[in-house]
């Protein structure tokens, strides 16, 4: 077995108003000839600066925000490697813990989908992996060594490109947030092993992402669209009867929440808060693929 080279993975990194990011990514980066910057309309010279930082990269730029999952498949139709590993711009990881992802995946070469585990600003083990929540819920220890598992957090996760002939990648309807969980779901019905590997470990600076001009407009984007994404889970691998039970469910407890939030004036909180009431008030049920 030959040993694994960065030769055979295109990083894949999409990018909204991240410019501030692009520092932290430099490390592993510059080291990868293979690497794919899909843009979602920044104003704040992210797709300049990429272009300087890495000229040998592949930038994307849309000039229109096409949401996290969209841009990940423009960037994944053109990967030619055998790997693709997914970054998101707020995580940072070493190109030898790359090199290491890769090689647990020549050990496991059923895996299609691969994960190293993420830890936060103060090296504190994250929660970003478990089993399908439709199915039953997690209980126990971390792992404490490799692990299938039925969804890992699409922060960082390294694709084997040829086991997803048959899943495909990201469905987007889900504009941000649950795009993750709906693939995990679907390669865990297909029987496609995902692996978490928690002594390989990448820094997630968790919603760190985006730094635009108007921070409360980004938590109202944030709350809407966590709002519609569940409805759309909800109804994709539930029914539109449970779906809307459901949202039920969350007008009346998100209804309840907002004066509470505006009393004790948390401007980020309320906006997000007041951005998820409105997500829920403008769901409607969509038709069935």
């Amino acid at each position: 077995m030959s040993l694994p080279s960065l030769d055979q993975v295109t990083v894949v990194v999409v990018t909204h108003h991240s410019a501030h990011c692009l520092g932290g990514l430099n490390a592993l980066l510059q080291h990868c000839p293979h690497v794919i910057i899909s843009d979602n309309a920044s104003n704040d010279g992210t797709p300049e600066q990429a272009h300087a930082l890495w000229p040998h990269a592949h930038v994307l730029t849309h000039p229109l925000n096409l949401g996290f999952g969209a841009a990940n498949n423009r960037a994944l139709a053109r990967v030619t490697t055998p790997f693709a590993f997914l970054l998101n711009p707020d995580c940072e990881i070493t190109p030898e813990a790359l090199l290491a992802l890769m090689d647990q995946a020549q050990q496991m070469p059923e895996a299609a989908l691969l994960a190293p585990q993420l830890v936060g600003a103060r090296g504190q083990a994250e929660v970003n992996y478990r089993w399908p929540h439709t199915l039953w819920t997690s209980l126990g220890p971390a792992a404490d060594g490799p692990a299938c598992v039925g969804f890992v957090c699409g922060a960082a996760m390294l694709f084997r490109m040829e086991l997803f002939a048959s899943v495909g990648f990201f469905d987007e309807r889900f504009f941000l947030y649950y795009e993750d969980d709906d693939l995990c779901l679907r390669l865990f019905k297909a029987r496609l092993p995902m692996l978490l590997v928690p002594a390989i470990q990448a820094l997630h600076r968790s919603r760190g992402s985006v730094k635009g001009a108007s921070p409360w407009k980004s938590e109202y984007v944030r709350g809407y669209h966590h709002a519609q994404s569940k409805l759309i889970f909800e109804q994709k691998h539930g029914t539109p009867a449970q779906a809307l039970i459901q949202r039920r469910r969350l007008l009346w407890s998100t209804g309840l929440a907002l004066p509470l939030r505006a009393l004790l004036f948390s401007p980020k909180r309320l906006c997000r808060m007041w951005g998820r009431f409105m997500g829920l008030m403008r769901w409607t049920p969509h038709a069935a693929h």
